[in-house]
């Protein structure tokens, strides 16, 4: 007669803390089921069984159909949308970069701080010697 081996699973508990914060970042869009369940390796039905007790708006007896496509699109508009800041914000220190550099370029050539100056109208004359009662 053969000796079976009996392997004893250790079983976990989570808090229902955990249950509640595994719901939220469901219904708030951050993760889907599945990746749930792979990031702390967790069953799905395990998942599906906290969001019908812990959730307030998903019920048993809801089908919930997800889209894998869906958090992938997304994903990837997110990415279009971070490429496109970043390419905008690359413009503007181009721009401040460029008006920085004509600022200095009429400081040293016309004699105009135009960063201090900004309120007043340049005089005709370069400023240096310029007869306006100061002495």
């Amino acid at each position: 007669m053969k000796n079976k081996r009996v392997t004893l699973q250790a079983k976990r508990i989570f808090s229902e803390e955990f249950k509640r914060q595994c719901v939220k970042e469901y219904e708030s869009g951050q993760q889907t089921v599945q990746e749930l369940g792979s990031l702390y390796g967790i069953k799905v039905q395990t998942i599906y069984r906290w969001i019908y007790r812990y959730s307030t708006y998903n019920k048993k007896k809801l089908r919930i159909v997800e889209m894998d496509e869906s958090s992938t699109k997304k994903v990837k508009e997110l990415q279009q949308r971070i490429k496109e800041l970043e390419r905008a914000v690359g413009q503007k220190q181009m721009q401040l970069d460029f008006f920085e550099t004509m600022m200095e370029v009429a400081k040293d050539q016309l004699g105009l701080d135009i960063k201090k100056n900004f309120s007043t109208q340049a005089s005709k004359s370069s400023g240096k010697g310029a007869d306006d009662g100061t002495a």
